[in-house]
């Protein structure tokens, strides 16, 4: 995907989110998030896309330690927390539209440009996190588009999960097959001690999970419990990623912006 397609996917997405947001008591709870409330998951995305703007608008070349409460400055209030965060996506969909793509600033992720990475993060950030705002109805979420999601599944298994981790906790080495029928993508993951090494295509693997890219994309992120997925072979490895696989805020926030 393009970073204009993530650009209106954040842009979208935000919307929707900001939307949900008003419609919710901020003190009820966030199922997919224990222990956080509709005013945590706001605090923490609408602070994310802060931390966001601040690398791109000001193209840092080095990693920013900084906690999200000194970027905010002062959460707002309740009466103010959902405009808050309009102006956050606002804000941060604006750099990005300006932003070239010839200007090499800090990422974290492998992408053909800054630009591109931040992009593409921060639209699947947006996109999980308004999963959350839609999940104390216990509804299913708002869909979202097949090639969008694919492109998620592709971020977190080549992204996230190939940088090198601890706990995994595993004694022999682990595979993980997965397929969106809807889109033809495939990939494979071999779980190591220390990482995880995820290729594109089909290997054989102890545990198969194949499904539309949308479902895989929430099981893979730990938001779809009831597992609108066909998993064939060892579905003790299903349990094994919702328990170990995490994606974790690396500053020293209260509210760490990447816990799955």
């Amino acid at each position: 995907m393009r970073p204009e397609q993530h650009i209106d996917v954040l842009r979208a997405e935000g919307r929707l989110m900001a939307d949900t947001a008003a419609a919710a008591d901020p003190d009820v709870a966030i199922p997919t998030c224990p222990g956080w409330s509709m005013r945590d998951l706001l605090q923490h995305t609408g602070g994310i896309h802060r931390w966001a703007t601040g690398y791109v608008a000001g193209r840092r070349t080095e990693e920013w330690s900084v906690d999200l409460e000194d970027i905010v400055g002062a959460w707002p209030p309740d009466d103010r927390l959902v405009d808050w965060f309009d102006k956050g996506v606002e804000a941060l969909v604006a750099v990005l539209v300006a932003a070239p793509d010839d200007v090499d600033w800090y990422t974290f992720l492998s992408a053909p440009t800054a630009r591109a990475m931040w992009a593409r993060r921060q639209a699947h950030e947006t996109t999980v996190h308004r999963v959350d705002a839609e999940s104390p109805g216990g509804a299913a979420p708002s869909p979202i588009d097949a090639p969008f999601a694919a492109d998620g599944v592709d971020e977190l298994l080549t992204g996230f999960m190939g940088r090198p981790r601890r706990g995994l906790d595993v004694d022999a080495v682990r595979t993980l097959q997965v397929v969106a029928d809807d889109t033809g993508d495939a990939w494979h993951v071999r779980i190591e001690a220390d990482r995880m090494r995820t290729t594109s295509g089909r290997a054989p693997a102890e545990t198969t999970l194949t499904g539309t890219a949308s479902g895989l994309y929430l099981l893979l992120w730990n938001r779809n419990q009831d597992r609108e997925v066909d998993v064939a072979g060892n579905d003790e490895l299903l349990a094994w990623w919702r328990d170990r696989v995490r994606v974790r805020w690396g500053g020293a926030a209260r509210r760490n912006a990447g816990e799955r």
